[in-house]
């Protein structure tokens, strides 16, 4: 595991991640802004809805000149399937050894049928056009979640 999580106000390092649409790197998109989702797993409800969610306002994103990223630990397939399934027009990054689960700090310790399971916190952090860390939700509540996003990104 590496050390402290990223903070708001410094610059996010640099990174790289498959996904449904290939490789992608932060750099790759400098010059806009980036929104960055951590989600738990692929086809469960309160993540289809989140997703889903993102996927009604990529339009009101692109406009804003962002970048939508989803990111879980669910595989590269998995992650089609579920892509193709709700129509998600953005790409969902693969992160099966936790590398951005780690520099962001989403793994939490959850409880779960009475039972202590290791997991990915529900999280969204935007990145400025100039790499550096804007604004971060954790534990997000999905209802109103992607109109608050939007909302700061229109800002920027």
């Amino acid at each position: 595991m590496a050390g402290t999580p990223i903070e708001v106000g410094t610059r996010v390092p640099s990174f790289s991640g498959e996904s449904t649409g290939g490789t992608v790197r932060l750099e790759d998109s400098r010059g806009k802004a980036v929104v960055l989702y951590f989600y738990p797993k692929d086809s469960t409800p309160g993540c289809t809805v989140e997703t889903q969610e993102f996927g009604d306002a990529t339009a009101a994103f692109a406009a804003a000149d962002a970048v939508v990223l989803g990111v879980s630990r669910d595989s590269i397939r998995s992650h089609e399937k579920f892509k193709q399934a709700l129509g998600i027009p953005f790409e969902l990054v693969s992160d099966p050894d936790e590398t951005l689960c780690t520099l962001f700090g989403v793994m939490k310790t959850k409880n779960m049928y009475g039972k202590q399971v290791r997991g990915v916190e529900r999280s969204t952090f935007v990145i400025g056009r100039d790499g550096v860390l804007v604004r971060e939700w954790r534990g997000v509540k999905v209802p109103g979640h992607v109109a608050e996003v939007l909302a700061v990104v229109q800002t920027l």
